[in-house]
């Protein structure tokens, strides 16, 4: 790297980035400087997004929902007391990125932007219907998330523009919020497959709504309208869950890789969805 930058507010930043068009965007680095010991970035310049306060901020949004500056801190996300009471599903993801010190480095606009498979806050976000706020510093636009990410490491971000906020809409209300990691260990680990679960039932615990994503199933999250379809109308019983299961099987596209072959997640995306089970 040729330069470091530490712009402290968002129009420095944007001045930068048409000052440097080939500068590299850190918000917390933590997968940045792994990539960049790798394969080096050639001497391109570095604007580091960590002091710019209008990024960090976490707060209500004028539709009942909350905005995410892109560059909060994981931890920070996790803490928040509106998260933690109205979208307790975003926490538990974040609470499983690495440990403590990586989650105080971390961000969710980065973990957005890195365009992983397996990054653990995207099902999550999937169905909380977020909204992407991307800017070059003199226009804005607001993509769903599910458009934003186009494919691993793939991202509709245009030349100039950054991520600056995420957008949740009001939360429904359900009575099942699960989020589960496997790894290949218990900590630290990136996921072989995660799900994510919203589950509203109705007045005869029948399901009323159920939205499920999958996580390093696929080049993008996965979701499943089939399995989604089979719980609704039905207890979440064994049995149905087994029949969504299926479902899963063939809409999930996983990889062989070294954590795990393609038929095992497979069977492990299918599997989890019996942890939704009710008495």
């Amino acid at each position: 790297m040729s330069a470091v930058f530490f712009p402290e507010s968002l129009e420095a930043c944007f001045d930068l980035r048409r000052q440097y068009g080939d500068a590299l965007i850190m918000a917390g680095g933590t997968d940045l400087l792994v990539a960049e010991r790798k394969t080096g970035s050639g001497g391109r310049p570095l604007v580091c997004l960590e002091r710019i306060a209008a990024l960090r901020q976490i707060a209500p949004g004028t539709d009942g929902g909350i905005v995410i500056g892109a560059a909060a801190p994981l931890s920070a996300v996790i803490r928040h007391p509106l998260v933690a009471e109205r979208y307790p599903l975003l926490a538990m993801a974040a609470a499983t990125v690495g440990g403590p010190a990586i989650r105080n480095m971390a961000t969710i606009g980065g973990n957005i932007c890195t365009a992983s498979p397996a990054g653990d806050c995207l099902p999550p976000l999937y169905l909380l219907e977020a909204r992407l706020e991307l800017s070059d510093g003199e226009n804005r636009r607001r993509v769903p998330v599910e458009a934003f990410i186009t494919g691993p490491k793939k991202t509709v971000l245009s030349a100039g523009e950054l991520l600056t906020a995420v957008h949740l809409p009001p939360p429904g209300e359900f009575a099942i919020r699960h989020f589960e990691k496997v790894g290949r260990r218990n900590a630290l680990a990136v996921a072989v497959a995660s799900l994510a679960a919203l589950v509203r039932l109705d007045e005869g615990n029948r399901v009323a709504e159920a939205r499920l994503a999958w996580g390093s199933v696929g080049p993008c999250v996965v979701r499943c309208p089939e399995a989604e379809a089979r719980l609704t109308g039905r207890p979440l019983s064994e049995a149905s869950l087994r029949e969504a299961g299926e479902a899963v099987r063939r809409a999930v596209r996983p990889i062989d890789d070294i954590r795990a072959t393609a038929e095992y997640r497979r069977m492990l995306s299918a599997n989890l969805l019996l942890r939704l089970e009710t008495p």
